[in-house]
């Protein structure tokens, strides 16, 4: 008799063929009492393995019928066990089944009152103010992005204020959300009232700023509009901080995120003075990421026009000249338009102002704009500014 569970295999001349035996020879292979689906999976390994080594490929169809034989030995298997199982009497089957239905009724009803009267009782205490820490309940999950002029001023100002920096370094968003908004209300409606705790709320504000969700990041950025506007000059020792971000801010992925940082910059251009935010600006020029260099060339150009003619005198023509001359290479476009239009800008006042230089030619005849470039720059930046103000120039004279 052969052992159950166990298939040899033994490799003919004239066509392969699976028989059982309980030969241990070494020219038949054992398979053990393994599952079946990796008996089926052996018995064809074996089964390449005899074709290739005895050179055996006439018989094409027997891994079809090695593959119905293991299938069937696999049902029949299969229906065994099932018919071996042992069967509950009916009485006491349908008893049981009544018993489990009916407990499993119960505690289901059960559990779906205990969750509805919870979650009643949760939405409850949130309509009435009863829940203090709002971190995972229902009601928190949005956070409204208010405009700086639908803001309305704060009831009690002095209550806010003691609690302020206690949001702004909260774990719970959504009082960080809310400590932000009231940031903007104070620097709005009581900037002064700020001003003594104003280096400690822009740390926080920093902090906020770097915050992995996006909520807190858009606030944050909106608070610091709002903060630019409302102190200017008088953060400027501050700035640098929440420059770095509003400049990595801007140039990422996010677009409503990236759309808050640049109304920050657009804030910070327009409230600091550009004497003193162009030399804060200057690093981020030079910086090795494409895009920030972008964005400092496109507020460095909004910045400038602002000097004036005393202050571009004082900040000094050629050394302006000399920054944009040096964007005109670069990587990304946003770069090279922002500094094709300061040399226009450049080039119109030195025009205007031909005394405006603190070094002038010998001879006035040489004090032309493209003699002036050429004297400040090298042979190839003066190349360039050259085309790109002739071009524009032309451009200008051929549409009027």
């Amino acid at each position: 008799m052969p052992r159950r569970g166990h298939i040899t295999c033994t490799p003919s001349a004239s066509a392969g063929q699976t028989s059982a035996s309980t030969s241990s020879s070494s020219s038949h292979f054992h398979f053990p009492s393994l599952p079946l689906s990796r008996r089926l999976l052996n018995s064809l390994f074996l089964f390449s393995t005899f074709s290739i080594t005895t050179g055996n490929f006439l018989d094409r169809h027997y891994p079809l019928r090695l593959f119905d034989n293991l299938s069937l030995a696999m049902s029949e298997k299969a229906l065994t066990a099932l018919n071996t199982v042992p069967r509950l009497e009916e009485s006491n089957d349908s008893s049981c089944k009544g018993d489990l239905s009916k407990q499993g009724t119960e505690t289901s009803n059960g559990i779906v009152e205990e969750l509805k009267n919870k979650s009643s009782a949760s939405i409850r205490s949130q309509v009435n103010g009863e829940n203090g820490n709002p971190v995972s309940e229902v009601g928190s999950s949005e956070v409204e992005y208010i405009p700086s002029e639908n803001l309305t001023d704060l009831e009690d100002v002095s209550s806010s204020l003691k609690t302020l920096l206690a949001g702004l370094e909260s774990k719970d968003w959504v009082l960080v959300c809310e400590a932000l908004n009231n940031t903007r209300r104070v620097a709005i409606f009581h900037r002064e009232d700020m001003l003594d705790m104003l280096g400690d709320v822009i740390s926080l504000l920093v902090k906020s700023m770097k915050n992995p969700r996006s909520a807190v990041c858009k606030t944050a950025l909106m608070t610091s509009a709002d903060i630019f506007s409302a102190y200017n000059d008088k953060m400027i020792e501050s700035l640098d901080p929440m420059l770095v971000q509003l400049l990595l801010k801007s140039s990422q992925d996010k677009r409503f995120v990236c759309e808050a940082a640049e109304k920050a910059l657009v804030a910070m251009t327009s409230s600091f003075s550009p004497e003193l935010l162009l030399p804060k600006l200057e690093p981020y020029l030079k910086n090795r990421n494409p895009r920030i260099r972008a964005k400092a060339s496109m507020c460095f150009c909004r910045s400038v026009p602002r000097l004036g003619v005393e202050g571009i005198r004082a900040y000094g023509i050629d050394k302006l000249i000399q920054t944009a001359a040096s964007q005109l290479s670069d990587q990304l476009p946003e770069s090279r338009e922002a500094a094709r239009i300061l040399l226009l800008e450049l080039q119109s006042v030195y025009e205007k102002f031909p005394d405006l230089p603190t070094t002038m030619p010998e001879d006035p005849e040489k004090g032309s704009w493209e003699d002036f470039c050429q004297s400040k720059l090298s042979p190839l930046s003066a190349q360039a500014v050259l085309r790109v103000t002739n071009v524009s120039r032309e451009g200008i004279v051929s549409s009027s």
